[in-house]
């Protein structure tokens, strides 16, 4: 029995063997004769982002198919042999990556700043802070702009967000009789437009690090940072999604499934089915607003301080900041715990153990991090972005490429509900080929933000979509369909902006593009919608 199990299982081996074989020469075949004399791995370079694209849009699991793409790179880069292609993964890709110290210090500077956002919402003071707001609001127009001037101010956390807002606006919003769909719209559209415009939190950290492989990988020594506020004119779904919540403050009307929320809140005004009431905020000990204050303060003062002291003594580069964001972070959580002690009697080692979960929350973060850090190592490897642009270059106009990559990343990002999983995917793939077309380089890495963006914002499975139909109280469905509107709106200009960016290069263009925006929804109120702020105005009194 011995001997024909150890038959049995040396032919076996023989046959994978085989099987191995014949499927190398096969592929080493279509590398080297289908496209010729692009690159030695040929059209099988694509391979890895195409996977990864269709399985994150299929499973809606970024890990997972971050995972299947650098294995499907690793296995083309070792001959098609799965054991060599797993240690590829390992030893070569995530070990390797792991091990570069500019990756370690953002993996750092990560914990450092999860460890702070967990501290400041434990302690209570972002919600004082908020409801400092509402004390001055007297009419439908001051609380829906209070409430857009609250989401912007709570820029630290996109998640945190709707549930620090949410709660303090909703009794407000039901007493001026304004609909819940409407104040989760304002949420859900002050958490991760305004959170991606500030380079010094979790959301600029993370995109920094993505920015800083892709322009290794093309060959680019610009700082991450530089990079990063020379595309901030260039984000326009960001900047036109707080703008237009802003617009419809001002027009005050509402058009398409928004307004018939509203016009049905007005004649029944009542709770939405299923939903509780609003829950009467009574903690043990009162939050202050030193607590808000106090740390935000020190962290921004660091932050400037520091930036300049290192732009003065030396270049300012990027673990200049990495170290300055470190630092500030680290300082601004110490103030923290030390006000929970004077003013809570928190012991310090309990807010130590809260850093410690704040920290902790970002291990889902860093895992996206190091395996888009693989998947780009993979991608260098194979020459795919050569492959591409040479593809691409006889097809397609350069001056193009941002509204398609815009388009892409909306696609993405709908499907999988995860703006951060869609700029993993993207970046890498993107800038070297925006380099390898003469694209605009700026303006495409702005095109993978609004995209991915622009996705999340609509995707009925995004967190922040789910956490503002919570912190408004509203149901899930009637915030996804009464937001999807005016989102598109925002979108469509979008979109024709990078299409009139493409040709003229200015940042300039998004003053124009909001100019546009306005008159669009000026046009839709007036056309299609009524004057809600007067309607409830009418109700109040």
């Amino acid at each position: 029995r011995e001997n024909e199990y150890s038959k049995a299982t040396q032919k076996i081996s023989a046959f994978l063997s085989f099987l191995f074989g014949v499927s190398s020469q096969i592929a080493r075949h279509l590398t080297t004769g289908y496209v010729g004399r692009m690159d030695s791995y040929g059209i099988l370079s694509l391979l890895p982002p195409v996977l990864t694209v269709v399985l994150a849009i299929w499973t809606r699991n970024i890990i997972v198919s971050l995972s299947l793409g650098v294995f499907s790179g690793s296995l083309i880069l070792v001959g098609y042999n799965p054991f060599a292609a797993t240690l590829d993964l390992i030893e070569k890709r995530v070990f390797v990556q792991i091990a570069v110290g500019s990756n370690i210090q953002i993996i750092f500077t990560m914990m450092a700043i999860g460890g702070f956002i967990r501290l400041l919402e434990v302690s209570g003071g972002a919600h004082a802070f908020a409801r400092g707001m509402t004390r001055f609001i007297s009419s439908p127009r001051k609380a829906q702009f209070a409430s857009w001037a609250s989401g912007m101010s709570i820029f630290f956390t996109d998640s945190g967000n709707a549930l620090i807002i949410g709660p303090l606006f909703r009794p407000i919003f039901r007493e001026l009789k304004i609909c819940r769909e409407k104040l989760a719209y304002i949420l859900d559209s002050t958490a991760s437009p305004i959170c991606i415009l500030i380079p010094f939190i979790g959301w600029g950290a993370y995109i920094m690090g993505l920015i800083e492989q892709a322009y290794s990988d093309a060959g680019l020594t610009e700082s991450a940072l530089s990079v990063l506020i020379n595309v901030l004119p260039f984000q326009f779904y960001a900047i036109l999604t707080l703008s237009a919540v802003l617009f419809f403050i001002i027009t005050g009307r509402d058009f398409g499934p928004m307004g018939k929320a509203q016009q049905h809140f007005l004649s029944e005004d009542r709770h939405p089915p299923g939903q509780a009431a609003e829950p009467d905020h009574d903690p043990s000990v009162p939050p202050r607003l030193s607590l808000f204050v106090v740390p935000l303060s020190i962290l921004l003062g660091l932050i400037g301080v520091l930036l300049a002291w290192h732009a003065m003594n030396d270049e300012l580069t990027s673990i200049h900041v990495r170290s300055t964001m470190t630092i500030a972070y680290a300082s601004a959580s110490i103030a923290c715990a030390y006000l929970m002690f004077k003013h809570q009697s928190v012991p310090m080692n309990d807010s130590l153990n809260t850093f410690i979960r704040g920290a902790e929350s970002m291990v889902f973060v860093v895992i996206i991090l190091i395996l888009a850090w693989s998947l780009s190592s993979v991608i260098k490897d194979l020459g795919t972005a050569q492959v591409l642009s040479t593809l691409v270059g006889g097809n397609v106009n350069p001056a193009l490429l941002p509204a398609i990559v815009f388009v892409l990343g909306a696609i993405i990002s709908i499907a999988t509900g995860s703006s951060w999983g869609t700029f993993a995917i993207l970046m890498t793939l993107a800038v070297p080929v925006a380099v390898a077309v003469d694209a605009p380089l700026y303006m495409t890495i702005g095109a993978v933000l609004s995209g991915g963006l622009f996705g999340d914002h609509t995707s009925p499975i995004s967190d922040t979509t789910v956490l503002a139909s919570i912190g408004a109280d509203c149901p899930h469905i009637d915030h996804v369909s009464t937001q999807f509107y005016y989102a598109m709106v925002t979108g469509g200009v979008a979109f024709v902006t990078f299409l009139c960016a493409g040709v003229y290069d200015s940042p300039w263009l998004i003053l124009l593009a909001m100019a546009v925006l306005f008159m669009t929804i000026q046009f839709l109120g007036r056309r299609f919608g009524k004057n809600m702020l007067d309607t409830d105005l009418k109700a109040t009194d």
